[in-house]
């Protein structure tokens, strides 16, 4: 899972959360003699770890398609760098109790479908690269007569690894499984510093994602009576969501290790083709790879890409500054507010749902929505969030804060969109303009001096004479002349048409134009040979326009389509026909995403409330684990915030479901093109024509842009799949199974392995089931024994410890081991008693302080202006304007009651909405009107003197006017009446030092500790201690 952008935004707004790894690394000696690590010895870093959690998927990937070097050759090599790789990773963090591998096992249906959509994706760009191979083969072939060496031939044609492989339930995930099984054993016998760890695996035939069955072990032994409050936890993974999991677990000592995106330098270009460093695949040539050394070796040997730490404890520092709403009604507590926070970060997108249409994260979509929480949590009474459950009314006040900036931040996005394309332009000219002035710049020759006078003062193309250009021109084939053939074809023609009227101008027959060329009159020569060299405008703008999109493809972000995959926009961009900056939006988009009438409001607010079902479901997972392994989003696109409305009516539950079957997930997500990683009786399920579900499995299909600028970042429009109906097919193609395929259709179980070094638990293990007194095949762990590992671990069938330990692969690359020291049970993790909570616990010493006080102003500066820059009403809930600020046939202009319950405004100000009156909206109450009885506390009382002196009510205040011409009253645009102060008594013991920053001034009524006087909606509203529910 991912939250696209959030690493590379988070560590740029809180930028003491990202630190450099201290890696250690072998002394080569001059004689040669290489003096390895001891990684028994204390950790470089500063810090000792206890447990170490590998999301294998972000290791997998890499090492069995990277982008830096070439693929491995085969299975067995790929196991080798997979080997290699977490061999540094484990010594980086030199983990001292516990090591955890998690390999993505069978996922809930909710995340099938981005699954489906990326490996449907990952099959159409393959297809096309087999295409352009064996374009360029043949082209090659024609090239050299008809031969091709061997080398270059196998470099062509060689057959990419299908990433889509790396999916439960495929040969390849069992072959990971058991070369990790082998891995480990080996480990344990001949390293020391393996020597006392507790090694878990759960691969992928143990249901669940990788990361999250980490965070459910996490959990479960944090609901443990012997857990350590200070245990120090640090997971590796490649997916930003590890960020929001490790802050939901509380476990306030917990890093995330990864690699440095930011690292760039040595960066070798890879041929997507070949897979040769020092060209991409728009030159790729075909060619025989060149030795680098005798053997290679010098190719093989790529240096290592630095690794960093994201420090969740700094995180936590600086959401405790950003977070921070003084002068609350109700008790701050950072662990409510870190969850809500989380629960905001689910609206910009994730593995689960689309991200809102007004929300993007590189556009700080985080930060309006944080600053809309912070307006309105003194209102709502209690956080929005408790333990992974959401308080759907107060969810209301949210979406309708973010409802009202809606308009203004699409046309804000249009407005910087425009800037960055007309800035785009003005450098494109400027680059030509300087190219073409270098050209100019050429000597030519002295016979041509009247033409070169004629080239110098033209402002439309730079020429040379074509005497100068040489006869024979080296011709070698590339991609990028396959790919781009008939733009060159047309560039030929374009090029021939203007030559043959340059070569007419130098020969002096001024009087003779281009075959194609309309006649001029001699008063004019030089709009003459303007015109001609621009004959053929259309030929010409095509070229372009094939040429400029290609490049825009080939250098697209990581993730994109390779070079070669057909672009989806023209020369100017692709067209969005929704045209969110313009009146009307939400008609266009729910008649062009949805294809329902526009008038069908009722449908708006259905896709609304599923996606809120979306919301409970994804922070659920966050917090509790799944809740449902059948649940999914039904639809392709998001809703607007305008669309939510009566949320605290809705009742929101979820069935645990079915866990499908790593077949039934297979026929869910691939493609018919990765159909040799299923077993050859369902093929015919995805091929044949009258196949009773051949329509999930489309060939070929939309990708909507959906107002994005490339093809990867749009939306695959793909059938979602009818679960019964696959069952129903599959479920007859069973029988029909291999005994080795049913076993690879099962369900496995955790396995936990340790060595003899480990004498407390492993005698117990061996005790209870291999000796003569040997008792039940499951029982508990003794903690104590244990090192603190809580669980069950149960007898493997068939396996006796001391044997012998087999290498797994045929070309035995590594040895086995006679006999073998290490252990293996299988391992249950605890069931917890209780849900997960959100709380710091007992006995836990929190981190050291990182954050400086110039570290904490600096982000006060920053979060003060953040999310305000999109003008439209101001954001807090309090009276009068709720609705989206539309008028075309969505949910019209209202507010949300002390009940949730929707509610039009009643006309207020002359027919305008009651968001235009700036002081129903300063994020504080209003003063009370004049003659009220009220006064400043006596001196001695706290909160005397505190904050600025209230200026004079405001003339409409009296019943005045505004300026405007609106007469207005105090009571216009409010629920009630504003409430009479406190008494003197009410006011509290202790006081609280705070100002009102941005000019605004302290509130009638507000003690200087944070108490203020609620309104007839926070005085019917329970409250509690925690300030919770």
């Amino acid at each position: 899972m991912g939250i696209p952008a959030a690493f590379r935004w988070l560590s740029s707004k809180y930028p003491k959360i990202i630190s450099s790894v201290v890696e250690e690394q072998p002394v080569t000696m001059d004689d040669g003699t290489v003096i390895p690590v001891d990684y028994t010895r204390s950790n470089p870093n500063g810090e000792e770890f206890d447990n170490l959690y590998l999301d294998m998927n972000g290791i997998v990937h890499p090492c069995s398609h990277p982008e830096d070097r070439p693929p491995p050759k085969d299975e067995e090599e790929m196991m080798m760098e997979v080997f290699k790789y977490t061999d540094r990773v484990v010594n980086m963090v030199r983990p001292r109790k516990v090591l955890m591998i998690a390999v993505d096992g069978v996922a809930p249906r909710a995340k099938m479908n981005q699954q489906r959509s990326r490996r449907f994706r990952t099959a159409q760009d393959a297809k096309q690269k087999e295409e352009d191979k064996q374009e360029l083969l043949k082209l090659l072939k024609q090239q050299n007569g008809g031969v091709l060496a061997a080398e270059s031939l196998e470099t062509v044609t060689k057959k990419a690894f299908d990433s889509n492989s790396i999916t439960p339930g495929t040969p390849f995930m069992d072959i990971l499984a058991a070369s990790l099984r082998y891995w480990c054993a080996y480990k344990l016998n001949t390293d020391p510093a393996w020597a006392s760890l507790k090694i878990i695996i759960s691969d992928a035939t143990v249901p669940g994602e990788g990361e999250h069955k980490i965070m459910d072990f996490v959990r479960s032994q944090r609901s443990s009576p012997d857990h350590d409050p200070n245990t120090r936890h640090v997971i590796y993974g490649l997916d930003a969501d590890l960020i929001m999991l490790s802050l939901a677990t509380h476990e306030p000592h917990f890093r995330v290790l990864r690699e440095d995106v930011f690292f760039q330098e040595s960066k070798a270009r890879m041929c997507k083709l070949c897979g040769q460093k020092g060209h991409e695949a728009r030159a790729c040539q075909g060619e025989a790879k060149e030795k680098a050394g005798d053997f290679d070796e010098k190719d093989k040997a790529h240096p290592l890409k630095p690794f960093i730490w994201l420090h969740v404890s700094v995180l936590r520092e600086y959401l405790a500054v950003e977070l921070d709403v003084p002068g609350l009604p109700f008790r701050w507590d950072l662990e409510r507010a870190i969850d809500d926070w989380v629960f905001l970060c689910c609206f910009v997108g994730n593995d689960f749902l689309p991200h809102l249409p007004a929300l993007e994260i590189r556009e700080n979509g985080i930060n309006t929505l944080t600053s809309i929480w912070k307006e309105n949590l003194p209102y709502m009474g209690g956080y929005v969030t408790k333990d992974g459950h959401i308080d759907l009314e107060r969810a209301q006040v949210i979406m309708s804060g973010l409802a009202k900036q809606e308009d203004a931040i699409f046309r804000r996005r249009k407005q910087q969109e425009d800037r960055r394309e007309e800035n785009a332009k003005r450098r494109k000219l400027q680059d030509q303009s300087s190219r073409r002035g270098y050209q100019q710049e050429a000597p030519l020759s002295n016979s041509k001096n009247r033409d070169q006078a004629y080239i110098n003062n033209s402002d439309s193309i730079s020429l040379r004479a074509i005497s100068d250009i040489p006869a024979d021109l080296p011709r070698n084939m590339t991609h990028d002349m396959v790919v781009n053939r008939g733009a060159v074809q047309q560039a030929n023609l374009a090029n021939k048409s203007a030559a043959s009227v340059l070569k007419s101008r130098m020969q002096g027959h001024a009087s003779q134009a281009a075959p194609d060329t309309p006649k001029k009159t001699d008063d004019a020569p030089q709009n003459d040979a303007s015109d001609a060299l621009t004959t053929p405008p259309t030929v010409l703008g095509k070229r372009k326009a094939a040429i400029e999109t290609n490049d825009d493809d080939a250098s697209s972000t990581p993730g994109a389509a390779t070079p070669g995959t057909p672009s989806v926009s023209t020369a100017d961009g692709p067209v969005d026909t929704v045209r969110l900056w313009e009146e009307g939006y939400g008609d266009r988009y729910y008649a062009q995403k949805f294809h329902v009438d526009p008038k069908d409001i009722e449908f708006r607010h259905k896709v609304a409330r599923s996606y809120v079902e979306g919301l409970a479901w994804v922070l659920l997972y966050y917090f509790q684990g799944c809740p449902s392994w059948d649940w999914y989003y039904p639809y392709h696109y998001a809703p607007f915030a305008a669309d939510f409305v009566d949320l605290s009516k809705m009742k929101i539950s979820f069935e645990k479901g079915r866990i499908s079957k790593p077949f039934e997930q297979l026929m869910s997500v691939l493609p018919a093109a990765s159909r040799h990683a299923l077993p050859e009786v369902f093929h015919d399920l995805m091929l044949n024509q009258d196949s009773e579900i051949i329509d999930f499995y489309p060939e070929d299909f939309e990708v909507d842009l959906n107002g994005k600028k490339m093809a990867w970042q749009g939306v695959a429009l793909l059938p979602f799949i009818d679960m019964s109906r696959l069952l129903e097919a599959v479920e007859k193609k069973y029988p029909l199974l291999s005994r080795e395929d049913q076993v690879r259709n099962g369900v496995g179980k955790v396995l936990l392995m340790l060595s003899d070094a480990h004498p407390g638990l492993y005698d117990e293990i061996t005790t209870n089931f291999y000796s003569k007194r040997q008792g039940a095949p499951k029982f508990k762990l003794d903690p104590r024994t244990s090192d603190g590992l809580a669980g069950r671990v149960e007898k493997v069938d068939e396996y006796l410890p001391h044997g012998s330990l087999v290498y797994p692969l045929e070309r035995s690359a590594m040895p086995d081991i006679e006999y073998d020291r290490s252990l293996s049970v299988h391992y249950e993790i605890p069931s917890q008693s209780h849900g997960h909570k959100s709380m710091l616990l007992r006995g836990v010493k929190l981190p050291d302080v990182v954050l400086d006080r110039n570290d904490k102003e600096q982000l006060k500066s920053k979060t003060s202006r953040s999310g305000r820059n999109h003008g439209g009403a101001p954001f807090n809930n309090r009276g009068g304007y709720h609705g989206g600020g539309r008028n075309e046939g969505r949910n019209e202009p209202g507010y949300y009651g002390s009940s949730g319950s929707y509610a039009r405004p009643q006309p207020s100000y002359g027919g305008r909405n009651d968001y235009n009156s700036r002081d129903q909206y300063s994020g504080l109450p209003p003063p009370p009107p004049p003659g009220s009885g009220w006064a400043p506390p006596p001196p001695g009382y706290p909160g005397f003197g505190m904050g600025h002196p209230p200026p004079p009510p405001p003339a409409h205040l009296s019943g005045g006017s505004d300026g405007r011409g609106h007469n207005q009253s105090w009571n216009q645009g409010y629920a009630g009446a504003y409430p009479p102060p406190p008494p003197p008594h009410r006011y509290p013991q202790t006081g609280y030092q705070q100002g009102y920053g941005r000019g605004s001034r302290a509130p009638s009524g507000y003690d200087g500790r944070g108490s203020r006087p609620y309104d007839n909606r926070d005085r019917n509203r329970n409250y509690r201690g925690s300030g919770g529910y």
